[in-house]
This record gives C-alpha cells, structure tokens and sequence, in this order.
C-alpha cells in the first residue's frame, strides 16, 4: 500500500511534462518582390485573381475603373466592405481579372479575394475580416439539370388527358 501517491511531486515531473503545450508562431506576410499580396477569389461561377499593394484606393477590374466596370452602387459597396472592416481604405491600390458568372458574382468573388490578399499582407487584420465572414467562400451555386426533368427539379406539366 506504499504505492499511493499523495502529491504531484510523487510523480516525479511527470505531469508537468504532459501539461506543455505547443505556441503556434505568428503568421508572417505573405508578399511578392514588388511589395503586392495576391489572392484568388470565388463566388458562383466567377473567380477572381487580386493583388493589392499599398497605394491611394484605387480599384482595377479588367483593366476599368471600378465605377465603369461595376455601375451599379451596390456592387461598388460590395468592393469596399473589406477595406471598411479592416480599417484600411484608400490605403491599397487594388489590381483584379475576373472571369465567369455575372456581374453580382463577380462582385463577391474580387470581395472574396481582396479578403484573402488584405489577410496575406497583414496578418494582424484576419480577426476583424474572419469574424465578418469575409474569408469565406460562398460555396452556393447552380444545380444541375437532371434527367427525366425540365429544369434541375421542376417537372414536365402532367395532363391527365
């Protein structure tokens, strides 16, 4: 019955052994030999491919203006929503070539990847964009179209006659 052990240096360190636990290193920027950040972005059909570099807020969509390419206000909000969050407008030049899908899903998709880039360059704005939901790929798309049916689920009209 000697066996008990009545305190935690009866162990000998073990248990202080056990009780370690790993620190992850903090993440460092991620940038090109010209100072960008880049990101892929995706929404929909659409995908975008953005690099941001510090600069006076300038945005680039194929090669337009932001206000040319994407007309309508709601979607020009949408492209500022990250700099908003983060705290950081008209302080990068944003260069983006989007393909596929519409104008709306394009809008997510250079959103999605200006998230991404911001996070890459400065790792310490990923809490304020993670908690807005905007490091999140929005994974909805369109269904396909089954066999036997007119559209992916509607069905041919029934006649009893």
């Amino acid at each position: 019955m000697s066996d008990e052990v009545k305190s935690l240096e009866d162990l000998g360190g073990v248990a202080t052994e056990a009780t370690v636990i790993e620190v992850q290193a903090p993440r460092e920027p991620v940038r090109d030999a010209l100072g960008r950040s880049y990101a892929t972005g995706k929404r929909k059909d659409a995908v975008a491919r953005v690099w941001i570099k510090p600069g006076s807020g300038k945005v680039t969509v194929n090669g337009k203006e932001m206000k040319a390419y994407f007309a309508r206000p709601v979607l020009q909000m949408i492209l500022r929503q990250p700099f908003q969050i983060a705290g950081v407008e008209d302080q990068f030049d944003v260069m983006a070539t989007v393909t596929g899908g519409g104008l709306s899903g394009q809008a997510g998709a250079v959103k999605h990847g200006i998230s991404k880039a911001l996070q890459l360059y400065d790792p310490a704005l990923r809490g304020a964009l993670k908690a807005a939901g905007f490091l999140t790929r929005d994974s909805r798309v369109v269904e396909r179209k089954k066999y036997g049916k007119r559209k992916a689920r509607r069905s041919f009209q029934f006649s009893k006659r």
